[in-house]
């Protein structure tokens, strides 16, 4: 399924796939690694700031074993990032979410997402 449009990122219409593509096809998260930089700098309302793609393929895998369904509302596209708007379709109903990415050679160096952390805990996410 695809959540973005052809204009974004390569590496975001990869890294949308994965978190569409269920926790039985997840695993150990191989096939999102080689998305994140090594560095990755990541912050979340419930993880705080984590540095590293490893916590952060690990951090997700509540979020992939959740989601039914990723719904594009908007996205914007720019030489060094992105930002999507979205809601996702979870066990007990939709949760709004923003990302912001930072993209370089090809992976995401920077993701900052927003949502409110108690809808999304009310709503099954993980």
């Amino acid at each position: 399924m695809t959540v973005v449009s052809d204009s974004a990122p390569s590496v975001l219409r990869a890294y949308y796939q994965v978190l569409t593509g269920g926790i039985e096809n997840y695993g150990d998260g191989r096939e999102l690694a080689p998305l994140l930089a090594d560095d990755l700098a990541f912050e979340g309302p419930l993880a705080g700031h984590v540095t590293g793609a490893a916590p952060f393929t690990q951090g997700v895998k509540g979020f992939i074993a959740n989601v039914g369904k990723i719904e594009l509302i908007q996205e914007v596209n720019g030489p060094g990032g992105s930002a999507v708007l979205y809601d996702a379709h979870l066990p007990r109903g939709v949760v709004r979410l923003a990302e912001f990415f930072t993209v370089a050679d090809g992976k995401i160096q920077a993701l900052r997402i927003q949502y409110d952390p108690a809808d999304y805990i009310a709503k099954g996410g993980g």
